[in-house]
C-alpha cells in the first residue's frame, strides 16, 4: 500500500524537502513536486529524488496551446518523470499530443492524468464565476474524465467523491489520483472535497495525494505510516 501513498513536497526550502525525503525513507517511494519547488530548483530537484530511488510525479498542471504542451512532455520524459498533469480543459486537441509525446520513444515510462476539477472549487464557483446553472462538480468532472480517456490519457486527478463514477465510466484501469487527502481529526485547509486515506481507497482511488498532514507533521515519519495503515483499512 505503500506505493500507492504519493507525498506532496509543498516545500520552498531544498533543506527542507531533503529533510522530508530523509525522514520518509523507506516508507515512502513516491514524491509529488509541485509549483513551488519546481520554479524555484527546477529540473534539479526532480534528478535529486530520483536519484534515491524514488518516482516523481510533477504536478505543473501543463494548460497551453497543443504544440507547447506537447514539447514540454518532452522535456518531463528527459528529465524522468514518471506521473505528470495536464488540464482537461486544455482541449481534446492538446490531450491527445500530450500523449503523443509522452509515447514517442520506445519504453513508454510517462503516465499522464489530466486535472478536472480543482479540489478548492465547489458547485458555488460553477454557478457564480462560470454561470453554469444545470451541472454540478461532479458532473463536470465525469464529463472531463470522459474526454480525457477518449483522447487517450492515463487517468484523471479527481476528489474521492468521483472515483466510483469515473471507473464505471472509463473502466478500472483509468488511474483515479486524489488529492485533498485528510485524516481525521486533521485540518481541511483550503480544500473543500476532502476525504479519509481510508474512504478514499473503498472509493477506488489508485493514488492518494497527501502534502500537510504528513509535511507539517512533529514526527512525519509516523504520519506517513499512520495513513498507510488507514489505507490498508479502506482496502480491507
Amino acid at each position: 500500500m505503500n506505493e500507492r501513498l504519493i507525498v506532496a513536497l509543498d516545500v520552498h526550502n531544498i533543506d527542507t524537502a531533503r529533510n522530508i525525503l530523509d525522514e520518509l525513507d523507506g516508507i515512502v517511494s513516491f514524491y509529488k513536486i509541485g509549483m513551488q519547488l519546481f520554479t524555484k530548483f527546477g529540473p534539479d530537484i526532480v534528478e535529486e529524488v530520483k536519484r534515491r530511488g524514488n518516482r516523481v510525479f510533477l504536478d505543473l498542471k501543463f494548460h497551453d496551446i497543443p504544440n507547447t504542451v506537447a514539447n514540454a512532455v518532452y522535456s518531463a520524459v528527459d528529465i524522468g518523470v514518471d506521473l505528470l498533469t495536464i488540464h482537461t480543459l486544455g482541449g481534446f486537441e492538446m490531450m491527445e499530443q500530450a500523449m503523443k509525446a509522452a509515447l514517442d520513444g520506445e519504453d513508454k515510462k510517462l503516465r499522464i492524468v489530466g486535472v478536472t476539477m480543482l479540489t478548492s472549487l465547489s458547485d458555488a464557483f460553477l454557478k457564480d464565476i462560470l454561470q453554469v446553472y444545470d451541472k454540478s462538480i461532479n458532473d463536470m468532472v465525469l464529463i472531463l474524465a470522459k474526454a480525457a480517456k477518449s483522447a487517450g490519457l492515463d487517468g484523471v486527478v479527481a476528489s474521492s467523491f468521483e472515483t466510483r463514477k469515473i471507473k464505471e465510466a472509463c473502466g478500472s484501469n483509468f488511474l483515479v489520483v486524489t488529492p485533498g487527502i485528510r485524516p481525521i481529526g486533521n485540518d481541511p485547509f483550503d480544500q473543500v472535497r476532502v476525504a479519509t486515506p481510508e474512504q478514499a481507497i473503498k472509493n477506488g482511488s489508485d493514488y492518494l495525494v497527501v502534502g500537510r498532514p504528513i509535511i507539517k507533521a512533529d514526527d512525519r515519519a509516523k504520519a506517513a505510516m499512520d495513513i498507510v495503515e488507514q489505507m490498508k483499512r479502506g482496502a480491507e
